[in-house]
């Protein structure tokens, strides 16, 4: 059974607190040994009941969805060079049917791409707050008191205007330490990367698409164009860093899970 003071690890055999209360019973002059728990709520009532799940699943699907995005990055990439190669012509002057035909194919690819690539995103970003969400309540299970934004701001820290600036980094991070390794925690550098060109490529991205929508002739679209391909490519690495983000996490809660809960430091008598 679990301890019924701290309610964090086994109670010793044949009693009902595990041994690191056990000591404190016995030594009240040391402090206490862990943090108190809140008392159980009565049933039917109170917070809901936190269970570990796997997240390896989930983390898998993510990182395939996150490659099939990089993949459809790299399209549009070549998609914005072909486009750029027909408005640096029209804006050279180069007019005729030949360089119509042309336009009409960089346009046909163009949205081709922009929708695979919207696609892919949608998809991407449902199986990525799942995951999200089950991590942090993971990390609940491994450090109950450790976390400054409650859960369900796993999911609307994306979708809330402003607060989606550091909202997820925060739960992010909290959910990084708690997943760690009892013994030694894992460095942010991952985590910061990966955040820091995520807000660079959403702020390049929103603004390439205001441009294109503002643009009119050939020399604003070309500058337009230079803008979403920025963008494109911007978002190559980004998707990197997210893959090993989310299977860097995943391991780490995975390998935490079948390690067990950690021995109670031993107290002085």
């Amino acid at each position: 059974m679990t301890c019924t003071r701290c309610r964090q690890f086994e109670a010793a055999p044949g009693g009902e607190l595990c041994r690191a209360c056990e000591a404190e019973e016995l030594h009240p002059d040391v402090g206490p040994a862990l943090p108190m728990a809140p008392s159980a709520p009565p049933f039917g009532a109170g917070a809901p009941v936190t269970w570990l799940r796997s997240p390896v699943g989930l983390g898998r699907a993510v990182a395939i969805l996150l490659g099939v995005v990089v993949v459809t990055d790299l399209v549009a990439v070549w998609a914005d060079l072909v486009m750029l190669d027909v408005l640096g012509r029209m804006v050279d002057g180069q007019y005729g049917t030949g360089i119509e035909a042309d336009a009409d194919r960089a346009d046909r690819l163009s949205v081709l791409t922009g929708g695979a690539q919207i696609v892919t995103y949608v998809a991407t970003v449902v199986v990525f707050l799942i995951w999200f969400h089950r991590v942090r309540i993971n990390a609940e299970v491994f450090e109950p008191f450790g976390h400054r934004k409650k859960r369900g701001w796993a999911i609307g820290g994306w979708l809330v205007p402003i607060v989606n600036l550091w909202f997820p980094r925060r739960i992010a991070l909290d959910s990084w330490d708690a997943s760690s390794p009892w013994e030694k925690p894992r460095s942010h550098a991952l985590v910061n990367a990966w955040w820091t060109l995520w807000i660079i490529g959403s702020v390049a991205s929103q603004g390439a698409s205001s441009a294109y929508r503002r643009a009119e002739t050939a020399q604003e679209l070309q500058s337009a164009t230079r803008q979403i391909l920025f963008a494109d490519a911007f978002e190559i690495p980004t998707g990197v860093l997210a893959i090993l983000f989310v299977l860097t996490l995943t391991r780490m809660q995975d390998t935490k899970a079948r390690t067990g809960p950690r021995a109670p430091e031993p107290v002085a008598m």
